[in-house]
């Protein structure tokens, strides 16, 4: 048996979020919250009945799994644990934080009626209805002269008629003994939230809640909150003129975490304030849809702030709240992300290339770096840090395996690249904690330094240098026909240690188009019309000059046989040392140095990256080779690898 709470709904709606009251699910259903739907996260919205009167409420995200599985349905009895009371459309809503399932399914209790468009009882009702003796306090259907109390009576009525309640719930099997609800201390917000702005007549500051909790239904709220990760200013152009725009990420002490996002006068006016690490109370926010291709949190809103909005230092640091969230995912787990995932990782570091600096396609340069990790899966991976990180946390790192110190570095919102293979690379709100102090880091520093430093690892990604040689996925020549690569639904990614015998030097480039789309060229090719000019069919333009870029055909050898490849643009000019306009221009003057320039890389020694792959042409299908990186063989370097290999042959007899 599990009594309802007298007047439950009514003393709830009234304000009175210190009760905990037992109440009856009397509809429920999934909503979508504005036009979000099931693939970011289903709403459920319930009517709760107190025996007598009932309230529209909402339940938040959190909860939703527990409609889901059953264990909240149509006739359940629950103790409303946390739950807060909001204004929508000049009626009261129950949206409901935490709840205990008392009694899964049983009969409808009582005769419950609709309350009236604000939320609360009428204080002159035409009839009160009584239950086994006990009055029953709300709006009922009749034409009795008697009346019942107002709102601020029934939260005092309480007290005296509980005890006096019959109201039961009973399954529909059999009766259930008496559940005696569980009595929580209420949440209470922190003490020391100071509202420093002016607060308008009869509003005390609002309510701190869970992350968590957030939803658009709520007309005030605060969050109390550590900054976990600060963007940089990004300017834009649109049709409404320029602008500018910054983000921030909170984390609170439940594990939930959000983005702030502020524009132009809010930049001004919260860009300083806002420093990571720090604890802030956040409050008065408009909650949107949460943009997934930016925002990689685990939350389906994301808040937007504005001019009444507040966000204030704590200045009190709480230990309760964790400096940083993650999600880690075994390096193994990579190999099976989707393009453009964003994932956190840990490994520790083997190895540390030089900064270099590259000039992107739209004509900018910026700062590379490149490393790899390797963790207890096995596996190793390649992390490609870009601009402020290579010189900042890639210094200090290349310095530390300089030294023989191999570190943990955990990688927060790495971005997962597929090309040649899976690696991960730094965005604008990646974060870089090198020995973090975490029981993953323990544990992986434990393994290395006891028997993991020598582990043999494949490599997911494909190797920048020759010391990296060991990880890699050697095959011969002979063993891409054997093995039948290239053949599945997805390309093979191998090296292979070959000698380049013969090049198609009448055919080794072509026109390409100049034409920037974005920050790319489009490289499309170009046709000479009768004007003199070049056309794109793709971007039906013409220009008066043009661009060329590689495209090579090499037959290529080792020990156990030849075949032919392709190279293009960047594998192109790794094997001749030049741009394909500059050989073009020698061919073109008859210069012997495209001679010289094309002879110099026969019978050359390499390690040539190949991508494997069967493609259509016609109606013939067949195995292209296509290499994507080329690297001269270092005899350290191979030296090593031939050693490692020879090891692992050693222990598997």
């Amino acid at each position: 048996m599990a009594r309802l709470t007298p007047n439950g709904v009514a003393a709830a709606l009234a304000g009175d979020t210190n009760l905990k009251p037992v109440v009856q699910i009397v509809e429920l259903r999934g909503v979508n919250v504005n036009g979000v739907g099931a693939t970011r996260g289903e709403r459920f919205r319930a009517v709760v009945s107190d025996g007598a009167t009932t309230s529209p409420a909402l339940f938040a995200a959190q909860l939703g799994d527990h409609a889901r599985s059953g264990l909240l349905r149509r006739s359940s009895i629950v103790q409303l644990i946390e739950y807060v009371i909001n204004d929508v459309r000049a009626r009261r809503l129950i949206v409901i934080l935490n709840l205990e399932v008392l009694v899964p399914e049983c009969e409808i209790i009582g005769n419950p009626i609709i309350l009236p468009e604000t939320g609360f009882p009428n204080p002159n009702p035409t009839r009160v209805e009584q239950f086994n003796g006990a009055p029953q306090y709300g709006l009922m259907s009749g034409n009795s002269s008697n009346t019942t109390t107002r709102p601020t009576d029934n939260i005092s009525m309480f007290q005296h008629s509980i005890a006096g309640n019959s109201n039961f719930a009973t399954r529909p099997s059999d009766r259930t003994p008496a559940i005696q609800p569980t009595v929580q201390p209420s949440y209470r917000p922190e003490p020391n939230y100071k509202n420093h702005g002016t607060i308008m007549k009869n509003e005390a500051p609002a309510r701190i809640i869970p992350i968590s909790a957030l939803n658009p239904y709520q007309g005030r709220w605060a969050i109390k909150a550590r900054v976990t990760a600060k963007g940089d200013i990004r300017r834009y152009h649109n049709a409404k003129g320029d602008g500018k725009v910054f983000s921030f990420d909170l984390l609170d002490c439940d594990g939930g975490e959000i983005r702030v996002t502020c524009f132009n006068a809010l930049l001004d006016r919260f860009y300083e304030v806002v420093e990571v690490g720090k604890v802030y109370v956040v409050s008065r926010g408009n909650l949107r849809p949460a943009q997934k291709t930016y925002n990689h949190l685990n939350n389906e809103w994301e808040i937007l702030l504005e001019n009444g909005s507040t966000v204030d230092l704590c200045p009190d640091e709480d230990s309760s709240i964790p400096t940083q969230r993650f999600d880690f995912r075994p390096i193994s787990e990579i190999e099976d992300a989707q393009n453009n995932a964003i994932l956190d990782i840990i490994g520790v570091v083997t190895s540390v290339n030089p900064c270099t600096t590259i000039q992107r396609k739209n004509g900018m340069e910026t700062q590379k770096r490149t490393m790899n990790l390797k963790d207890m899966s096995g596996r190793s991976v390649e992390l490609t840090m870009w601009g402020d990180f290579c010189n900042r946390e890639g210094s200090q790192l290349q310095e530390m395996v300089e030294r023989g110190f191999f570190p943990v570095l955990a990688v927060k919102a790495g971005k997962v690249s597929d090309f040649s293979g899976k690696s991960v690379g730094t965005i604008s709100s990646s974060q870089l904690f090198i020995n973090p102090d975490s029981d993953e880091a323990r544990r992986l520093r434990q393994w290395f330094d006891g028997g993991g430093r020598d582990a043999s690892t494949q490599s997911i990604s494909r190797d920048f240098t020759p010391a990296a040689s060991r990880n890699e996925v050697r095959k011969t020549v002979a063993q891409i026909k054997d093995e039948g690569l290239g053949m599945g639904d997805k390309p093979d990614w191998v090296t292979v240690k070959a000698s380049v015998i013969f090049f198609k030097n009448e055919s080794f480039c072509y026109t390409s188009c100049p034409n920037m789309i974005g920050d790319r060229q489009c490289s499309k090719k170009v046709t000479k019309g009768i004007t003199g000019n070049w056309t794109c069919d793709r971007c039906n333009k013409e220009f008066e000059e043009c661009d060329y870029r590689y495209l090579l055909q090499l037959q290529i050898q080792d020990h156990s046989g030849t075949t032919w490849v392709t190279a293009f643009q960047e594998a192109g000019q790794e094997l001749l040392g030049c741009s394909a306009r500059e050989l073009n221009a020698l061919k073109e003057r008859e210069d012997p140095r495209f001679a010289d320039t094309m002879l110099a890389c026969l019978f050359q020694d390499y390690l040539l990256r190949l991508k494997i792959k069967e493609e259509s042409y016609g109606d013939e299908r067949r195995v292209k080779n296509t290499v994507v990186k080329v690297d001269k063989v270092d005899p350290s370097g191979e030296s090593k690898f031939l050693l490692d290999l020879i090891s692992r042959s050693s222990a598997l007899h």
